[in-house]
């Protein structure tokens, strides 16, 4: 008797011989799950397989081939962690600078005296002596925009005390530094007018230089530290600020400018008191420019600067500083970002060769399958099920990594911790994508082989 077609050849061939269940357990093939449609009394009749069996017949096929999913999984895995660690710690340290430029204040320009050269080597910022402490007491009385304006020198120096010594920022300040860098006292005070007019051996220091110093858990207020053989009074400490940027923003000392220049620096200037630099507030952040305005042509005429001539100062806008590094490290994540994308595609590239090799390995499975029923769409479907459910939990798995990641850099170099909720999401939405386009080939072959040929393979 010769059958009207494929279908009804092996539907005989394998009843009458009844050997469908041990050609399942050969092929190690659940019979439970993939008797994924059932043949009624004429063959007519089929049950279509619900999307639980699908995604349980993939799970169960790949939890048996645990090694070979594993593997299929870690393209996905580096992919989907590099773009969640790469965009935190980005975000995380641009937070944390932008912080730190804030903590400085998002209102305060800073002015620097001139660099120094040495040679034909040019020296920082605030080497030469271009700026003098009257500057600062003009552009307070001559610049309607500043507010307030501090003029302060700066040099590291050894402090001692008992015994114990620190290599620490110095800064020689006059009254409004503490209100331009808002800076409180925890204990005792800051020094008054007459001791900044008369150049008295005071001084302030940071929490960090008490704990290094005054080990003795004793107060150190009236107590007498030595900097470059010039002995100070401690008269107050300051409150703590923290670290930022690696920067220990409690690890100074501050003096009377006019002290500082006369014992410690010297005053090196042609005229007056030399400073670093000079800091003015401004009203708001929508003033700097004006202040900026100001200041620049105020200072060109004190210092007879005149076109062509270039400034022997430089002045720096704190918003100009967030909004130039802010582009910078944009560009930079997004950069980093897309390099971790081709991990993601290659991860998908990986996925597709596995599958492709499942197909061949399980062409004897997919013959049984279609034997006893199974639709192009069935098989279709259960590949295209396994691609996903190996992106999904890969693109999970891949999604903790990345945080873990970001949370340890985050705490080893001290920048704030930032997981943005959209690059999760977007990590989650590619490792689906990837899965399903990376399925789709094999998943196509696989539904395509014709059902005698696979029973007939080895």
């Amino acid at each position: 008797m010769i059958l009207s077609n494929t279908k009804e050849t092996i539907l005989c061939y394998v009843s009458t011989c009844g050997f469908i269940p041990q050609l399942v357990q050969r092929q190690k093939v659940s019979y439970k799950y993939h008797n994924m449609v059932k043949v009624l009394s004429k063959g007519k009749n089929t049950r279509t397989v619900s999307l639980p069996e699908i995604l349980s017949m993939a799970v169960e096929t790949l939890w048996s081939n645990k090694l070979r999913t594993g593997l299929t999984m870690l393209g996905v895995i580096i992919g989907i962690s590099s773009v969640i660690a790469i965009t935190s710690v980005g975000q995380g340290v641009q937070k944390g600078t932008e912080q730190q430029i804030q903590a400085l204040g998002p209102d305060v320009l800073s002015v620097f005296s001139g660099a120094a050269r040495s040679g034909n080597i040019r020296q920082g910022l605030g080497s030469s002596s271009t700026l003098t402490w009257d500057d600062a007491k003009a552009i307070a009385q001559q610049a309607p925009s500043a507010q307030i304006v501090s003029a302060y020198l700066v040099r590291n120096a050894q402090i001692v005390y008992a015994g114990q010594n620190s290599s620490t920022p110095i800064y020689g300040t006059d009254l409004n530094y503490p209100e331009v860098r808002d800076i409180q006292i925890e204990n005792g005070r800051f020094f008054n007018q007459e001791e900044l007019d008369t150049a008295r051996e005071v001084a302030v220091i940071g929490p960090t230089v008490e704990s290094t110093l005054f080990t003795d858990a004793g107060s150190p207020i009236g107590k007498r530290i030595r900097i470059q053989g010039e002995a100070y009074e401690v008269i107050g400490v300051t409150q703590s600020k923290g670290s930022q940027g690696g920067m220990d923003r409690d690890d100074l000392v501050f003096l009377p400018l006019t002290s500082m220049s006369a014992r410690l620096v010297g005053n090196n200037a042609l005229s007056g008191v030399s400073v670093n630099g000079i800091l003015i507030k401004a009203g708001n952040q929508e003033q700097l420019d004006a202040v900026q305005f100001q200041v620049t042509n105020l200072l060109r005429l004190r210092h007879n600067i005149y076109p062509p001539q270039a400034d022997d100062f430089r002045i720096t806008n704190q918003a100009d500083i967030i909004s130039t590094f802010t582009n910078i490290v944009g560009l930079f994540t997004v950069m980093v970002v897309a390099i971790a994308g081709i991990s993601l595609v290659v991860g998908g590239i990986g996925i597709a060769n596995i599958m492709l090799v499942s197909v061949v390995e399980r062409t004897r499975e997919i013959g049984i399958r279609k034997a006893v029923g199974a639709t192009n769409s069935a098989i279709l479907n259960q590949f295209l099920a396994e691609a996903i459910v190996i992106s999904t939990v890969g693109g999970g798995i891949g999604i903790g990594s990345g945080i873990l990641i970001a949370l340890v850099a985050a705490t080893i170099f001290k920048f704030p911790f930032v997981v943005s909720f959209w690059s999760v999401i977007v990590g989650f939405g590619l490792s689906l994508t990837v899965g399903l386009l990376a399925g789709v080939i094999p998943a196509r072959n696989a539904s395509k082989l014709d059902p005698i040929t696979a029973l007939r393979s080895d």
